[in-house]
């Protein structure tokens, strides 16, 4: 499917001409998420703020049909309807194939009851800890490039023997010297570089359905 993933850069270039200067890292990191993927393992997502919004949208768009459809395999659909003969129809269709992401954002409870008892900056590192598996990896966003939490959540991951994918703004922050690689959009203001975001991680997400799906 080489000739659709370009054809889905083309596109994201045509509209963003400015975002050219990050094709290489575009590239770099949809490399990482696919053999993640291949590979058994899954992409953990964290930000504050409005990066936050983002990594529940990035989530949204990995673990559910995003442009294309996703039926199940044929093996996982005999299971389905050897368990549920009755209801196998109607699980079977509503089921589809997902990227296997979690973002950390989401845990209210376990993130409150760490920013009190533990530490903020901590927060998103804790969860990696947690969950890490061989073969996981890391996106981290933060305009700025220096949210701390983020960037403990990014080192952790190194440590474990992760990669790690950082969305950042122009200068890349400190996060450009932990990540494998920093698509390093070309703003400064929050909203700006919020708003190069976006269309990045729909392409890689658009990308990713279009190698593994298509």
């Amino acid at each position: 499917m080489k000739h659709v993933v370009n054809e889905i850069l083309d596109h994201l270039f045509a509209n963003y001409p400015q975002l050219l200067v990050c094709r290489d890292d575009i590239t770099a990191a949809f490399k990482i998420m696919k053999d993640c993927y291949e590979g058994g393992g899954k992409i953990l997502v964290c930000g504050n703020g409005g990066s936050a919004a983002d990594s529940e949208h990035i989530v949204g768009e990995l673990m559910k049909g995003f442009k294309l459809k996703r039926g199940i395999c044929d093996k996982d659909a005999d299971m389905i309807r050897k368990a549920f003969p009755e209801n196998s129809q109607f699980i079977t269709t509503s089921l589809q194939r997902a990227i296997p992401a979690i973002s950390l954002v989401s845990q209210t409870s376990l993130i409150s009851a760490y920013v009190n008892d533990v530490s903020a900056e901590m927060v998103f590192a804790q969860q990696v800890y947690g969950y890490y598996k061989d073969r996981d990896i890391t996106i981290g966003l933060s305009t700025s490039g220096n949210a701390a939490n983020v960037l403990n959540a990014i080192r952790l991951t190194k440590a474990l023997g992760g990669q790690a994918i950082g969305f950042t703004g122009e200068s890349g922050g400190k996060m450009k010297a932990h990540c494998d690689v920093t698509i390093k959009v070309p703003a400064d203001e929050t909203y700006m570089v919020q708003e190069y975001h976006l269309p990045v991680y729909h392409a890689l997400c658009a990308m990713m359905e279009a190698e593994i799906f298509a």
